[in-house]
């Protein structure tokens, strides 16, 4: 279950991939399967191959790609891997904002 964000973050998030940019999107997140992760991180990208490579300096397999809504492919970023890339990334704010 997400939380703790705007239908205008999503439509912001949508429209970057729709653009061709690789995206990123945190937000809170509950699942069962996961009872130590409060957030989630999306990166998206509609281009599979540019999304399969930018996972690829991060350690992730083109294969934990999201692509069942195939408009937008994501990698679902959760846990320590989830901060260390958005430090990564230079997205301090996701960190700031989520108190990742």
């Amino acid at each position: 279950m997400a939380f703790g964000i705007k239908r205008k973050d999503v439509l912001e998030w949508k429209r970057a991939i729709d653009r061709g940019e690789l995206a990123f999107l945190t937000h809170y997140w509950l699942d069962d399967r996961f009872p130590h992760c409060k957030t989630v991180t999306k990166v998206g990208c509609r281009n599979l191959n540019q999304l399969a490579q930018w996972g690829e300096q991060y350690g992730l397999p083109k294969e934990w790609i999201d692509d069942r809504k195939a408009d937008y492919p994501h990698y679902d970023l959760l846990g320590e891997r989830q901060k260390i890339i958005l430090e990564k990334e230079g997205l301090q704010h996701h960190i700031t904002k989520f108190q990742l």
